[in-house]
């Protein structure tokens, strides 16, 4: 990569940046704790969306000590609706590492941020180029764009090498007086303006003038990236089984998909009525009336869930019946009040198209 080209691109994309920046609460206080916390988020998340989870989690959680010891139940709920749940046990893990060995402060230096759990090269160099002043880069999937189409790179962004290869380039030109603000810059415009989806906003871009795919008219040839291989579909069944005051729910093993959160009873297949009722007396119920939801799907990054839904409205249970969930493994269907729920058991948003009916009770469809 040139490196002169790429020097050229400082002066005009930090002036840009400081007059076009979004004004995001992580910004205002870059703590490093802050920082980190963003970042996880961020992966894989747009940043409107992120904004509510990082206040309700930061208020929650307002410094690495009350994330150490954080229960997990409660860190998991906090997380609800994030995905990627192994990102916030791996926090957990090295909030604790960071008590143990750091006096509770993330550490400065960015070798040794890459020790923590959960932080590759991406995080530690946010963390400490934005917090810390470090010149050192933070290259994302944006960033790896906005290169690749100003430099007109043909390489796969998805290799591992190609990114080495561009925090290289962006390690020989980076300002060390202000590397976080150029790192942001970089991040800014490739999520505003040298956008992922469509063809990118050139007319807006502060350095297409210096951009060889703006001026060669090859945007849309770049960045190169191989494509995915195909999901496996699976087909599933889900049952919201509820009576007046309480709603089914049962505990994920703790390894695998979604490991450890809390669910709604399924099974694989396409499921009917008969069918359905069956496994909800297996699961200890008396059915009184069973009717169809809508159907939903849910995309995993290797698996994409198909499901059917049923409502089970069922008779109530004897007041010794398991009321609640132990931490250990498939621990069985537990039938807690939809308060408690709302409030202490995080649900992953694959089920999000059928929460709601822990709620309230539907209405049942018309029998003529």
């Amino acid at each position: 990569m040139e490196t002169i080209l790429l020097k050229q691109i400082q002066m005009p994309l930090m002036s840009w940046f400081e007059e076009n920046a979004r004004v995001l609460p992580w910004r205002e206080h870059p703590l490093p704790y802050f920082v980190w916390v963003s970042e996880i988020m961020l992966q894989q998340t747009r940043v409107e969306a992120v904004k509510p989870y990082f206040a309700r989690f930061t208020e929650a959680l307002p410094d690495i000590r009350t994330l150490a010891q954080c229960p997990e139940d409660q860190l998991l709920k906090l997380w609800e609706g994030l995905g990627y749940y192994n990102r916030v046990r791996n926090m957990k893990k090295a909030a604790k590492i960071v008590m143990e060995q750091y006096a509770g402060q993330l550490p400065y230096r960015y070798e040794e941020l890459l020790k923590l759990p959960g932080i590759g090269s991406y995080t530690a160099g946010a963390i400490a180029s934005i917090a810390y002043g470090q010149a050192v880069p933070a290259v994302d999937g944006n960033v790896l764009r906005v290169i690749s189409r100003i430099t007109e790179d043909s390489e796969d962004i998805a290799k591992q090498s190609v990114k080495k290869k561009t925090e290289e380039a962006l390690l020989a030109v980076m300002p060390r007086e202000c590397p976080g603000t150029f790192n942001q810059a970089l991040m800014e415009l490739g999520a505003m303006v040298c956008v992922p989806n469509g063809f990118p906003l050139c007319g807006q871009c502060p350095v297409r003038h210096l951009c060889r795919a703006n001026l060669d008219q090859r945007q849309s040839e770049f960045p190169v990236k191989a494509g995915k291989k195909a999901r496996r579909i699976e087909e599933r069944t889900v049952l919201v089984i509820r009576d007046s005051v309480h709603a089914a729910l049962r505990r994920r093993p703790s390894r695998g998909l979604l490991a450890g959160l809390y669910e709604l009873p399924n099974w694989e297949g396409r499921l009917g009525p008969e069918e359905a009722l069956a496994k909800t007396e297996e699961s200890g119920f008396s059915p009184i009336r069973i009717w169809p939801l809508a159907e939903a799907k849910h995309i995993f990054s290797h698996v994409e869930w198909h499901m059917s839904g049923y409502f089970v409205l069922v008779e109530e249970k004897d007041e010794d019946f398991r009321g609640e969930c132990d931490v250990s493994d498939n621990c069985g269907i537990f039938f807690p009040e939809p308060e408690r729920i709302k409030k202490e058991y995080p649900i992953p948003a694959a089920f999000s198209a059928y929460t709601e009916y822990l709620f309230q009770i539907p209405d049942a469809p018309d029998e003529g």
